[in-house]
């Protein structure tokens, strides 16, 4: 696929099939991943691949009962790794870069999905503590998780606030 197809191709799929995600697949996701770009090339992020159902469905609990969670055949969890960054960056390293780190690298993964025709929705409405329970961590945060499979639906693509909202300052001009 073309990159900007992969970007308009994009959809927040909360219905999946029970088909499983391909060894293949899988790992080309979490090559596209590790392509991310970090602070000092650090990497400071974790990624918990969740593929038990148990697991998934008490993820989806502490996703304050998101349900598509445990119905998709995988949850990937992206967890920043604080003290790793804080070891070249001290505090900004911990709160910020590591947070950035960890969400770059899901960005890239999510896209990377879509690539190879998989479905993804990015979750950040979580209690934080309770995912860290479910995947037995504690030094590293959980940011980001997103359910990960084949799609049984085709959401309409959300709509788009106008560019010139958002960008600001020396805008290209059109010819």
């Amino acid at each position: 696929m073309e990159f900007v197809e992969v970007l308009t191709q994009r959809r927040s799929v909360r219905s999946y099939k029970p088909q499983p995600v391909e060894e293949s697949k899988l790992k080309r996701i979490f090559e596209a991943a590790n392509m991310a770009p970090s602070a000092g090339n650090l990497q400071a992020y974790q990624v918990q691949v969740v593929r038990d159902q148990a697991k998934r469905k008490a993820l989806a609990k502490a996703a304050h009962d998101q349900g598509f969670i445990a119905e998709a055949p995988v949850c990937l969890v992206f967890c920043a790794d604080p003290n790793r960054s804080a070891a070249k960056y001290d505090k900004r390293g911990s709160e910020l870069y590591s947070v950035q780190d960890a969400t770059i690298a899901g960005a890239f993964a999510m896209l990377a999905a879509v690539d190879l025709g998989l479905a993804t929705v990015w979750v950040g409405d979580f209690d934080e503590k309770k995912v860290q329970q479910v995947l037995e961590v504690k030094s590293i945060r959980p940011v980001a998780m997103f359910s990960l499979g084949y799609a049984a639906e085709l959401p309409a693509p959300s709509p788009r606030r106008a560019i010139e909202e958002i960008f600001q300052g020396d805008f290209p001009q059109t010819d």
